[in-house]
Formats: C-alpha cells, sequence, structure tokens
C-alpha cells in the first residue's frame, strides 16, 4: 500500500503512510465491543433499576433513545470531538485526514459516517474491505466520497527522523542563525513540526515558522513548511562538523 498524497493550501505536499488493513479490522472490532459493551450496560440499567419505576410511552421512549442513539452516532460523534478518532481508532494509533490539507469538517464525517450503511451495514464490511485493498490509499467508499483518508500515526523509524543527516560535499547552510538553539530546543520543534505534518495541521506549521523566525531574526526564503525543514537540516549540518 502507498503512501497518500495531501496537498496543503500552500500547494505543499505531505506523504502520510495509509493505515493497513489490519489496523482498521482491529480498530473496527474494538469500537464495536465498546458498543455492545454500552448496550449491555443500559440494558443492565434497564432491567433491574428502571424498568419498574416506568409507567408511560414517553419514558419507555426516552429509554430507547438512549440504549439506542449513542451506538447509533458513536462514530460520527466521536470523529467530530475527539480530535478525528474512534476509541478504537486511537487505540490503534489511527487516525481521519482530509486529503485537501486541511482540518478534516463534520461534513466530511458526515458522509464518512453516512456511507458507513453501505461500506459496514449493507455488506457486514465485506465492501469496505475490498474497497481498502484495492484503492491503494487506505479508503473505503465513505472515505472516497467524502476526501478523506485514515491514516497511521505509527513512525517509520531512520536516520532521517534524528538530527543527523548525510550532506553533500559542497552543502553550505542557508539560515546560520540556527546556531542560537540548542539541541534540545531544536529537537522540540522537530518533534512539534513531524507531529503538525502527521495532522496537517497548517496552523502549527505557519506559527512555528514564524516563531523560529522571529527568535533567528531572518525572513524566511520559503514557504513555512519547508523553512523549518530548512531550519532542521541547516542545524544537522552544524552539528556534524
Amino acid at each position: 500500500m502507498g503512501k497518500i498524497q495531501i496537498e496543503t493550501a500552500q500547494n505543499v505536499k505531505l506523504y502520510q503512510n495509509p493505515a493497513s488493513i489490519g489496523m482498521r479490522i482491529a480498530a473496527y472490532f474494538l469500537d464495536t465491543l465498546i458498543i455492545i459493551a454500552y448496550e449491555i450496560l443500559v440494558f443492565y440499567i434497564y432491567i433491574y433499576q428502571i424498568q419498574a419505576n416506568i409507567n408511560g410511552n414517553a419514558e419507555i421512549w426516552v429509554i430507547l433513545l438512549v440504549f439506542g442513539l449513542p451506538p447509533f452516532l458513536y462514530h460520527l460523534l466521536f470523529e467530530t470531538f475527539n480530535d478525528r478518532q474512534s476509541l478504537g481508532k486511537a487505540a490503534a494509533k489511527i487516525r481521519v485526514v482530509s486529503l485537501d490539507g486541511s482540518p478534516a469538517r463534520f461534513s466530511n464525517y458526515l458522509i464518512r459516517w453516512l456511507m458507513r450503511i453501505i461500506d459496514f451495514s449493507l455488506t457486514s464490511g465485506a465492501l469496505a474491505v475490498f474497497v481498502i485493498l484495492l484503492n491503494g490509499k487506505g479508503q473505503r467508499l465513505g472515505d472516497i466520497a467524502a476526501k478523506t483518508a485514515v491514516i497511521s500515526e505509527k513512525k517509520d523509524f531512520s536516520l532521517e527522523q534524528t538530527l543527523w543527516s548525510d550532506f553533500e560535499e559542497d552543502y553550505f547552510p542557508v539560515y546560520t542563525q540556527v546556531t542560537v538553539f540548542s539541541d534540545l530546543e531544536m529537537q522540540n520543534i522537530k518533534t512539534l513540526f513531524e507531529k503538525a505534518k502527521t495532522d496537517n495541521d497548517d496552523k502549527v506549521i505557519q506559527s512555528l515558522s514564524h516563531k523560529i523566525a522571529s527568535v533567528m531574526e531572518v525572513q524566511p526564503k520559503e514557504v513555512p513548511i519547508k523553512f523549518i525543514a530548512q531550519v532542521i537540516r541547516d542545524y544537522s549540518y552544524y552539528t556534524q562538523q
């Protein structure tokens, strides 16, 4: 399964690892167990605590709503209000992102949720699995319709994820002012930068770029995401000399 290309509002292409089919199935089953556990708990409370006190049809409808509505809206509510993750997705370290690089909107989550009828309810999940495997980007029909994808937050560790890098013999830093930062500060910058890229959070990237430029007292020559990457690379060059 290849990487997902996400193009931000600044026309910068980001590449993310799509969540594997195994991750998504694990998240799906965990979410299903959570929903079942909730329904068992509500059923127990209804049978042993509430039933004797119910006198009218109106109260019965209230119980039915409490029993059925949260599971029905589970995925829509959690993806909207829990940082783009159901509880199962959070445990599997995967989350929903928008393909245009902007934070996913309620409309994106709503389309994904409505398409669950086709992806899961009518086909018991078989169609979702088939489309995810066929699509190559980890998208089910709901993702394709909503222009979203589910990405993995797990990192592929390599030398590129540290401050150590290889440089060409004629490499010369663009920003010599990077030496104002300490190793710890630069590592914090890199960590924050990598998380912002994973989350497709343009606001954090722009804010971080502005702060770095202010501390270094420079005027960036590139768009924020490329400026921060260049600063990290320049700092790495100086630490290896």
